[in-house]
């Protein structure tokens, strides 16, 4: 097991934010051509008693990928989980980065519908289904 994962490759920054999530990370983020990518370097404080990644750390940071993605399409106005319906297809394993990306599927006035995955590497860990409320 790693002391102290890091992400898999250049162009990783850490991100330091208040509120809930600064105790989920650490928290990674990278600009990419469609957007952003989010990401943790899963270490002890995110497993369960099984030894893989907590399912709750995994929605987590599915729901912070979401959410973030949700607040630019809505030309940042801060904008909350109504539902996410999430299916987890793989363990995550200590040492492991998890990749979170996520997409618009449709905005309709306040309503955001999205789409997200979860991956280490190639390998699908996640998927999920949300609908964001933007807080106007």
């Amino acid at each position: 097991m790693l002391d102290t994962p890091s992400p898999p490759g250049p162009g990783w920054k850490a991100r330091s934010l208040s509120g809930f999530i600064q105790h989920a990370g650490p928290l990674w983020a990278q600009r990419e051509e469609q957007g952003w990518a989010y990401g943790i370097a899963v270490g002890p404080q995110h497993l369960n008693p099984a030894g893989a990644t907590h399912g709750g750390a995994l929605m987590t940071l599915m729901d912070h990928a979401l959410s973030a993605v949700a607040w630019e399409a809505c030309e940042r106005i801060p904008c909350v989980t109504l539902q996410m319906d999430s299916h987890f297809v793989s363990p995550v394993r200590p040492g492991q980065f998890v990749e979170a990306r996520a997409t618009v599927i449709e905005r309709t006035g306040s309503l955001v519908f999205m789409r997200g995955e979860l991956r280490t590497g190639h390998s699908l860990v996640l998927t999920a289904h949300a609908l964001m409320k933007a807080l106007r």
